[in-house]
């Protein structure tokens, strides 16, 4: 643990907690996902300093609605949530980012004792966590750099109220279904009996709408997907040619899930380290999907994981939803 700031009052500080994975996981789940078939890439290397950047600017376009719709909820009924919540709440964020939405939370939280943010980009999560310890001086704050879907232990903080997982921007629905069981059934065991999560979740609508988030006429998304293939030639020495790959996303209605590849624009073949990957005309390479859920269906599948569904809120048009759960 590093102690990033000491100077002010006592609790003006924030410390730092690094479980960042090594690099050569990037390099092993690059070569096993294009040796299998269908290939893909995990989307968390998509979120390196670069792709997180990008994600910010994701969310300033005009089609991206989850991120606006998503504060809007918050700004509307921030105050709700934290009266459900209680007092001295110890906050813990997963894939915390800029931490744009959290500070909506923590003013509206009564006497907030202790502010986790997780997020897998270092930079970008020293960068946010600095912000918030200086707009929260008297809430401490712990930056903790993990992969929030692997194991790890939880930092000791101060306060003796309720903890809560923050899990903003529907990046569940970056999980299959059953994933997604899985991954909320193992926080409530790291959070336990008692404790709450709040969770942005966003809801199946019109084809149209849902691609246009994916795909933005101004390509920032493009960019987004392409920058992990970047990263690769960056880190590891590959060679894929960037100009070579376009972005595809597609809603798949049946399966209520947005999937996103890069597709080889021809016949070509890709370096990375010693191995070399032959790609054909139009083969695709999965770096991410995005499901959608209806307000009961994510409700079933939260009650299944052990959470009891406290409350939800939605926007008037009832394009996102935010839900309040409680470990049972």
């Amino acid at each position: 643990m590093l102690d990033l700031q000491t100077s002010g009052p006592a609790r003006q500080r924030y410390r730092f907690h690094d479980f960042e994975p090594a690099p050569d996981d990037f390099r092993a789940a690059l070569v096993a996902g294009l040796d299998q078939a269908p290939r893909g890439i995990p989307c968390r290397f998509l979120y390196d300093r670069r792709g997180s950047e990008l994600f910010d600017a994701i969310c300033r376009t005009p089609e991206y609605y989850p991120t606006r719709t998503e504060l809007r909820i918050l700004k509307d009924y921030a105050p709700d949530m934290a009266a459900r919540m209680g007092p001295d709440v110890r906050l813990v964020e997963l894939g915390s980012g800029s931490s744009a939405k959290v500070g909506l939370l923590l003013n509206a939280l009564q006497d907030p004792a202790a502010y986790v943010p997780i997020d897998i980009s270092r930079e970008h999560l020293l960068d946010a966590a600095g912000r918030i310890a200086a707009a929260h001086p008297d809430v401490e704050v712990h930056a903790v750099c993990a992969d929030y879907s692997a194991p790890f232990s939880l930092p000791s903080t101060a306060g003796r109220g309720r903890r809560v997982a923050f899990f903003p921007g529907s990046t569940i629905g970056n999980f299959t279904p059953g994933e997604a069981e899985v991954f909320l059934r193992r926080w409530a065991r790291r959070l336990g009996p008692g404790a709450q999560m709040l969770i942005g979740v966003d809801l199946q609508k019109d084809a149209a709408e849902l691609e246009a988030a994916y795909d933005d006429a101004d390509g920032v998304t493009a960019q987004f997907s392409l920058n992990v293939l970047a990263r690769a030639n960056r880190e590891l020495g590959a060679d894929f040619d960037l100009a070579g790959f376009r972005h595809e996303a597609r809603y798949l209605a049946d399966e209520g899930r947005v999937a996103i590849h890069l597709r080889s624009l021809a016949d070509q073949s890709v370096r990375v380290g010693d191995r070399r990957f032959a790609f054909g005309e139009g083969e695709p390479i999965h770096i991410e999907d995005s499901w959608k859920y209806t307000p009961a269906g994510f409700q079933d599948l939260a009650d299944k994981a052990g959470y009891a569904p406290e409350a939800w809120w939605t926007d008037s048009r009832r394009r996102f939803s935010v839900h309040l759960l409680q470990v049972r």
